[in-house]
């Protein structure tokens, strides 16, 4: 294949997972430049004292992401496509899910559209973005679903995959990492509500440093990220 038109931002939410960036950053380079990807890899570091917000961290790459990209893949850090044939292109026709329920090892619901999703960075503004009101781990990409349908796109995935449940090789050590899933009072029924205000519009952040780095030779941006939380709004965006 040739190198086309196109650049992707792969944009990777991220906290304290050292050992998993050191593998994840020089295997999506060699990944994609052997697809012919012409790609920038930011890992979105959240430093601020508040709980973990996946989709904030992507809004806030979405952001910082510079004109030279003009589409994007939300990329969890522990997860990595196995098979060369999965498509990682401009997917111009709607979001596109690498990570699809058919073949991710974990989630297998019709309505998942998390892990991997590619999407053009017009299609993400169409969006608004992610919602801004997830703290804590998980639920944020079953809102987007919803913002994805809201906006009049279709999700569309790999089809002719013969890898099943090894496309992927998933990093993640559950014994060892244990996921922040506290749930308290309002955000349980929070949880299972589109958020109609927010997303890149009301986006609070600060960026505290941009480091380029380059992980045994595969260059990426680390861009320290300081949340901001409204605790009027959203009470359960700290600890304690």
């Amino acid at each position: 294949p040739s190198w086309g038109p196109h650049r992707l931002a792969l944009l990777v939410p991220f906290r304290e997972r050292f050992e998993e960036l050191l593998a994840f950053v020089p295997y999506m380079h060699r990944f994609l430049s052997k697809k012919r990807i012409r790609h920038h890899i930011f890992i979105l570091n959240q430093v601020d004292h508040f709980r973990f917000n996946r989709a904030s961290l992507i809004n806030v790459g979405f952001l910082e992401s510079g004109n030279d990209t003009d589409y994007i893949a939300m990329h969890d850090v522990d997860l990595l496509p196995l098979n060369e044939q999965l498509d990682y292109g401009f997917p111009e026709a709607g979001p596109f899910h690498v990570a699809s329920p058919e073949l991710h090892p974990l989630y297998h619901y019709k309505t998942y559209v998390g892990g991997i999703l590619l999407l053009t960075k017009q299609h993400y503004e169409m969006c608004n973005g992610m919602s801004n009101r997830f703290w804590g781990w998980g639920r944020e990409d079953d809102e987007f679903y919803r913002r994805i349908k809201g906006a009049g796109l279709q999700v569309r995935r790999p089809s002719g995959i013969t890898t099943g449940y090894e496309t992927f090789q998933h990093l993640h050590d559950p014994a060892w990492r244990k996921r922040d899933q506290k749930r308290i009072a309002a955000q349980k029924q929070e949880q299972f509500k589109v958020d109609h205000e927010g997303g890149l519009n009301n986006m609070r952040y600060r960026i505290e440093s941009r480091t380029a780095l380059s992980v045994a030779g595969a260059p990426c941006t680390v861009l320290n990220i300081l949340l901001d939380c409204d605790t009027s709004e959203t009470p359960w965006c700290t600890f304690g």
